[in-house]
């Protein structure tokens, strides 16, 4: 969504025109200027809720989808700050979670083999 700003500029004091000069031939100029707005954080919700279903070492998972969930909350209250603090927690959360399943996963494979 692109919002609209509507920049006023400073008008000279206020003078009359000679009887000569009528207002069709003064210029006038109005300045739009468009303003894109950042896309709003990620809340990686769907990341910590796999997270919290197939790799919840620790509780890491559960604490990711926590911090995900609140990540959410800021952003529908507009607090970008807050939900990109809650957000990328929430995504080191996930990806401590993936690093120490990896790792489980392969010393059982080379104990087994």
């Amino acid at each position: 969504p692109r919002t609209v700003r509507m920049q006023q500029q400073q008008l000279p004091p206020y003078e009359m025109l000679p009887a000569e000069v009528g207002m069709e031939e003064m210029s006038r100029s109005t300045t739009v200027m468009l303003e894109e707005q950042p896309p709003p954080p990620r809340d990686h919700l769907v990341w910590s809720l796999f997270t919290t279903l197939y790799g919840n070492f620790c509780c890491l998972g559960l604490l990711a989808f926590f911090f995900s969930v609140k990540s959410r909350d800021r952003k529908v209250l507009g607090d970008n700050s807050g939900a990109l603090s809650y957000g990328s927690t929430a995504k080191c959360l996930n990806i401590t979670a993936l690093v120490i399943n990896i790792v489980i996963v392969v010393i059982v494979v080379t104990v087994v083999a």
